[in-house]
C-alpha cells in the first residue's frame, strides 16, 4: 500500500473503490489510468490542479496517464456542484478552449516517456460519431433512472429543475471509461470528489458490458482555513494556469499570501517536496513561516510556469518586500504618454491592470485606504494622473498590502 499511503498522507485521496485491491494495483506493474477535464473556460485553474498532481505522482511511479479533454461532454454540461444549468457555449468556443487547455496540460506531465508517456485525447474523437438509437440501446439500457435520480449531483437540482441534456452527462462520462477500457486498457479513473457518482457509474458500465473489473478514486475539493474553495469563483478572482490570465508573478504572490495555517497543507497538495522536508518546515513558527511560503511559492510556480519564471517572480517579490527597489520582474503595463494628456485617473489604472476587478471595488478599497502610488496612499482615486506623479518615467501601483503593478509611459 506504499503509493496509496503516500498519496493519502499528502491529502490527495478522498474516496476509493476496493482499497486493498487498488493499493495492490498501484504498487504493482504499470497500469493505465485516466483523468478528464471539460473545457468550460480558456484555461485550467487551481480547482483542476489536485487531479493533475495525482496524475504526476502516478506517472512518476511508473503508471500511464490518459488525459481527456472533454470537447463533447463540455457541450452537455456536468450538473455536479452546480445550483443551476450552465450557459451553453458554441462548439467553436469550446474547441478553442480545448486547444488552450491541451497546451497547459503538457507542462505538468511527461508525454515523451517510452513506457508510460501521457496520452492526450479529446472525447469528441469517439462521442461525435455515436448514433443516438444505438447509444441508447447499447449503453442507456444499463442505467437505472431510479439510481441516477439518487445521485447527489441530480438530487440537488431536482427542485429547481434539471434538463435531460445535463441528466445524460453521467452516461457520456461512463461511456468514456468504457471506450478507454476497450481501446487503451484503462482500468482506473481519478477525479474530484464531485465526480464520485460518475466514476462509479463508469465502473458499473464496464462491469456490465465487458464483465471486467475497474477501479476509481477521488481527491478532495480543496478549501483553505477560511472555508473558501480553490475554484473559478474564489474571492479576488480565479487563479488561472494560463500565464496570460494569471502572470507567473501573480501566481507566485498568491502562494505567498495564503493563510499561514494552510502553507504546509498546500505544500503537500501542490508540490513534490518530499514528506520529510515538509515535516521539517512544519516545525517553523512565527516569522519563519515566511520561509515555508517562499518554498511553497517557488515550487508551485516552477511546476506551473517553469523554474526561470519562478526565480524571476521570487526576485521581484523579495525586491518589493525587501525594499531594494528592483522592479524589472514586476508585472508591467506599457501605455502611451498621450494617455496622460487625455486624462487617465488612478481608478482607471487600478482596473486596467487588474489590481481591482471593477471600478466599484477600486472605490471601495480607496475608501479603506488600500490604494497606493509609489508607496504613498492615494487620497482620491478619481484624481487624474499628472506628469509630476511619474517616478523614473513610470508609476508603481499597489492594492492592499502585497499586490503591485508597474505602469510605464512612452
Amino acid at each position: 500500500m506504499e503509493l496509496l499511503r503516500s498519496l493519502s498522507e499528502r491529502g490527495l485521496v478522498y474516496q476509493m473503490t476496493a482499497e486493498e485491491k487498488l493499493a495492490e494495483l498501484l504498487d504493482g506493474s504499470r497500469l493505465t489510468f485516466y483523468i478528464g477535464f471539460d473545457p468550460t473556460a480558456g484555461s485550467l485553474h487551481l480547482g483542476h490542479l489536485v487531479p493533475l498532481m495525482i496524475a504526476r505522482h502516478l506517472q512518476n511511479a511508473g503508471h500511464r496517464p490518459l488525459i481527456i479533454v472533454g470537447g463533447c461532454t463540455a457541450l452537455v454540461g456536468d450538473p455536479s456542484e452546480r445550483s443551476a444549468e450552465r450557459t451553453y457555449e458554441p462548439r467553436e468556443t469550446i474547441d478553442g478552449w480545448a486547444r488552450s487547455i491541451k497546451t497547459q496540460l503538457q507542462r505538468f506531465l511527461d508525454f515523451s516517456a517510452r513506457e508510460n508517456g501521457a496520452l492526450l485525447l479529446d472525447n469528441r474523437e469517439w462521442l461525435d460519431d455515436l448514433k443516438l438509437i444505438d447509444f441508447l440501446r447499447d449503453t442507456g439500457k444499463h442505467f437505472s433512472v431510479n439510481r441516477m435520480l439518487s445521485a447527489e449531483s441530480v438530487k440537488l437540482r431536482l427542485e429547481g429543475g434539471i434538463s435531460f441534456l445535463e441528466f445524460s452527462y453521467s452516461l457520456l462520462q461512463s461511456y468514456d471509461f468504457l471506450h478507454l477500457f476497450r481501446t487503451e486498457g484503462c482500468i482506473l479513473q481519478v477525479g474530484g470528489s464531485d465526480q464520485w457518482g460518475n466514476i462509479v457509474a463508469g465502473i458499473d458500465l464496464v462491469r456490465r458490458v465487458e464483465a471486467s473489473e475497474t477501479w476509481g478514486f477521488t481527491c478532495p475539493l480543496v478549501t483553505g482555513s477560511s472555508g473558501e474553495k480553490m475554484s473559478k469563483s474564489q474571492a479576488g478572482g480565479a487563479i488561472w494556469l494560463d500565464p496570460e490570465l494569471t502572470t507567473p508573478y501573480d501566481y507566485y504572490q498568491f502562494w505567498m499570501n495564503v493563510d499561514d495555517r494552510d502553507a504546509i497543507y498546500f505544500m503537500k497538495l501542490y508540490t513534490f517536496v518530499p514528506g520529510d522536508e515538509i515535516d521539517e518546515l512544519a516545525r517553523l513558527t512565527g516569522a519563519d513561516i515566511r520561509k515555508v511560503k517562499e518554498r511553497l511559492a517557488f515550487e508551485a510556480t516552477s511546476l506551473a510556469h517553469g523554474e526561470d519564471n519562478a526565480r524571476k517572480a521570487e526576485k521581484a517579490s523579495r525586491s518589493l518586500f525587501g525594499g531594494k527597489g528592483d522592479l524589472d520582474e514586476v508585472p508591467t503595463l506599457q501605455l502611451a504618454e498621450s494617455r496622460l494628456s487625455k486624462g487617465v485617473s488612478f481608478l482607471d489604472l487600478f482596473v486596467e491592470t487588474g489590481l481591482c476587478p471593477s471600478r466599484s471595488d477600486a472605490r471601495r478599497l480607496g475608501k479603506q485606504g488600500g490604494l497606493y502610488l509609489n508607496g504613498e496612499r492615494i487620497a482620491d482615486p478619481m484624481q487624474s494622473i499628472a506628469v509630476s506623479d511619474l517616478k523614473e518615467g513610470g508609476l508603481l501601483l499597489r492594492a492592499g498590502k502585497k499586490r503591485y503593478y508597474r505602469i510605464e509611459f512612452s
